[in-house]
């Protein structure tokens, strides 16, 4: 049983009782004959008449009140219950969304490492090193993925770095952040040439660019390909900061990264297929050369 209207019900029925125990008060005064009422008589059952209406006016009213009482309840439950459907559509739009950006990531990536080597192999960024601002990240492939050491790691917007260091199905990045990775890379407007390694506040240096050549700001770096390590015409960033000192001959070039670290999430691995043959190749000419020797 509703216990609301259980509750309504025994307000309508005091109600109800009242009047009908007034009326029959009234009845019972009645002989039942025509009579000429005195004046005390019609002065009471004019009141008695007042009272009747008043009361059944205000059971009218407490009951409509009470019902929209329990109408405003049920119009509660049913608007928390369309708030509750509404945030969980919320939710569903805000996934699908969060879906389509990174379908979009991935293809764009995708296309840009198909343009760079036969296989590029997509990972995503699994965890930082806090301590070092950025300058190493751990991607969600190893060696039994394809991933080899100094395997180049880029993004659609430009170079992020290159494998050091790898498991089965782990490996960590050493980023352009860090002042330990040398990167041979040229001015593409000038094609000024220098080698950077991390500096400071998420900023690369650009050293060994003499004082006379025609560097200016925003000009974009990219990778030279020399070295052996980084594909030729990767960008790294553009210049955001240059100082020619008199007493120096080369000048003092900051570089804005291309790629925004702070917000990576996915990278590629690029996977050269000759790779091995051409480090071998490489570590050969780089052998001193052996004076008198019939090799």
């Amino acid at each position: 049983m509703d216990f609301s209207n259980f509750k309504n019900h025994r307000l309508r029925w005091g109600l109800d009782i009242l009047i009908l125990g007034l009326s029959l008060y009234g009845v019972s005064r009645w002989s039942g004959k025509s009579e000429h009422l005195s004046p005390a008589k019609s002065f009471f059952i004019t009141n008695m008449a007042i009272i009747q209406q008043s009361v059944t006016s205000v059971n009218h009213e407490l009951s409509g009140l009470y019902n929209n009482y329990l109408a405003n309840i049920e119009a509660s439950k049913e608007n928390k219950s369309l708030l509750n459907k509404v945030a969980q559509l919320e939710n569903q739009i805000f996934e699908f969304e969060e879906l389509v950006k990174e379908n979009k990531r991935l293809k764009k990536l995708l296309q840009f490492g198909k343009k760079q080597v036969k296989r590029p192999i997509l990972s995503q960024i699994v965890g930082w090193n806090s301590s070092s601002h950025f300058k190493v990240l751990r991607i969600n492939k190893g060696f039994k993925d394809g991933i080899r050491l100094q395997s180049s790691v880029v993004t659609s917007k430009g170079l992020v770095g290159y494998i050091y260091r790898l498991t089965d199905h782990f490996a960590d990045v050493l980023t352009i952040l860090d002042a330990n990775n040398k990167v041979d890379a040229i001015v593409a407007r000038s094609r000024s040439h220098g080698i950077l390694e991390g500096y400071e506040q998420g900023k690369i240096l650009m050293k060994y660019v003499s004082n006379i050549e025609p560097v200016i700001l925003n000009d974009m770096v990219l990778t030279s390909g020399l070295g052996n390590l980084y594909p030729k015409g990767v960008r790294i960033g553009r210049i955001s900061k240059i100082e020619r000192e008199s007493y120096s001959v080369t000048q003092h070039i900051e570089i804005t990264p291309s790629v925004d670290f702070g917000n990576l999430e996915e990278v590629i691995v690029l996977i050269f297929p000759d790779r091995n043959k051409k480090d071998k190749e490489w570590e050969t000419l780089n052998r001193p050369l052996q004076i008198g020797s019939k090799n």
